[in-house]
């Protein structure tokens, strides 16, 4: 998969279009990648968010041309995005710590932001355990919300604490007895099997995330929402030890290491699955896995 030469293309096309008004799903269009996946991607190669590395490329930029005195303050906030000289001014300080005329009148305020540059290191002593295997279309069923890439990574796991301490933990390890229907489908399917990202919203930034379990039945009860995958061939990564660093482990080698590496798949659909065992998710034996979606490379 050629998910360097992607990342460098990105960057290269953010450089290019720093004073025009895109986005993240603009970045990937340009890429010809998913926008969930390259987004995904970027923030653990980089540590940036695709628009956060925007922002503060701009940022800087705005800097240089303050102390270049050719210009207003209100005209650079204009030029870089902003609709106000206030809302300018309050992320100029956050990032660069003081006001931009202070960076007028000295230039040692500049925090320096330059372009990214991706290098590949190769390292050894570590062999991925990851799957290459063919499923016919399954459908899951879970508890659905929308989230930002942005807040995921708080957010997500909050989202975990309140299922599975309203729902999972009574009925999955207390005995607790069902009383309706949103009970009983929660036990019948296993929900809490999976945790799924789904891409399938259409704004820039967002997307549905899934507790779920496999589905067999013919509608879901109020409460729940079901998704279908159709048949794909999946890379499946092995996790093994406490949660979640055990899977944040290997979700960032897949980006640093298997993508950059395998050149003859691509992504398959902008979705991905993290399966959970049963058992004490704070064990060293503990087992979960990620599934990512691939497909074949054309000649």
């Amino acid at each position: 998969m050629e998910w360097i030469k992607s990342l460098r293309n990105s960057i290269e096309f953010i450089e290019n279009h720093l004073l025009d008004q895109i986005g993240p799903e603009d970045v990937a269009a340009n890429a010809n990648i998913s926008s969930f996946y390259l987004q995904k991607g970027f923030k653990i190669m980089t540590g940036y968010s695709i628009g956060e590395y925007i922002r503060l490329r701009r940022l800087y930029l705005a800097a240089l041309d303050l102390v270049s005195n050719r210009e207003k303050v209100i005209d650079i906030a204009y030029k870089y995005g902003y609709d106000t000289h206030e809302s300018f001014t309050k992320a100029f300080k956050r990032f660069h710590g003081v006001s931009p005329v202070q960076v007028k009148n000295d230039a040692a305020n500049i925090k320096p932001f330059l372009p990214l540059k991706i290098i590949v290191s190769i390292q050894g002593g570590h062999n991925m355990d990851v799957k290459i295997e063919k499923m016919k279309g399954f459908r899951v069923i879970g508890f659905q919300r929308e989230f930002s890439m942005k807040n995921s990574y708080r957010e997500i796991p909050e989202f975990w604490n309140e299922i599975r301490k309203t729902y999972l933990q009574p009925l999955f390890f207390n005995g607790k007895e069902p009383t309706d229907d949103l009970e009983r489908a929660i036990c019948r399917y296993n929900i809490g099997t999976f945790g799924i990202c789904v891409d399938d919203i259409g704004k820039e930034d967002r997307f549905h995330y899934l507790i779920a379990g496999d589905f067999d039945g013919e509608a879901a009860p109020e409460g729940l929402t079901t998704y279908e995958f159709p048949d794909l061939e999946w890379a499946k990564f092995k996790c093994t030890g406490p949660m979640p660093g055990a899977l944040q482990s290997v979700n960032t080698q897949i980006f640093k290491d298997w993508l950059p590496n395998h050149e003859e798949f691509e992504i398959a659909m902008s979705v991905n699955v993290e399966w959970y065992s049963k058992g004490d998710v704070t064990a060293e034996d503990y087992e979960s896995a990620i599934w990512v979606p691939i497909k074949r490379k054309k000649e």
